[in-house]
């Protein structure tokens, strides 16, 4: 595993994130299509509570404590629970980039020798490795920017009202 260049990516969109979405007004930002799928605020606030409450906690026991149990999450439900399409999107974006940047900094200093292979059962994948959990973190990150870019995508189509933008290509993905 090369942990340095998924340390790297997650460094990255820690600094990506926040300006990316800095100056989408906020009416555009709570925005959600047609089949009801979440605005880009309410992904910026989960991608904020992943990192608060997900990847490094999650990680840090399965290096440290694997016999521990996980915290509980419930992301659909924090969504709304959590009023996520209600909150500020600079402030929330600028929070996950401070979370983060305190995030990597811990991932850069574990030791060399760290054991990625060390895991925990997990009910519904199995045994999960810390490992895993590093690249998942940063594929998630991944998952979520599409997720982004295709709000981005489907505003244009909004916006273009009674004009195509099918000439900027098919939304495949």
């Amino acid at each position: 595993m090369n942990s340095a260049s998924l340390i790297l990516q997650l460094d990255r969109f820690g600094k990506t994130l926040p300006s990316l979405v800095h100056d989408i007004p906020i009416a555009d930002a709570r925005w959600k299509p047609p089949d009801n799928a979440w605005s880009i605020l309410e992904v910026v606030r989960h991608l904020l509570d992943e990192e608060l409450e997900d990847f490094r906690v999650r990680l840090r026991l399965t290096l440290e404590s694997p016999e521990s149990e996980w915290p509980k999450i419930d992301p659909q439900g924090w969504a709304t629970k959590r009023k996520y399409n209600q909150a500020d999107l600079q402030d929330s974006a600028q929070r996950f980039g401070a979370e983060r940047a305190a995030n990597v900094k811990w991932l850069r200093s574990l030791s060399p020798e760290t054991e990625w292979s060390t895991a925990r059962p997990h009910p519904k994948f199995g045994p999960i490795h810390a490992g895993d959990l590093l690249a998942a973190w940063a594929a998630h990150d991944a998952l979520h920017l599409r997720q982004i870019s295709k709000r981005l995508f489907q505003l244009a189509q909004r916006d273009a009202g009674k004009y195509s933008v099918r000439y900027a290509g098919e939304w495949t993905a």
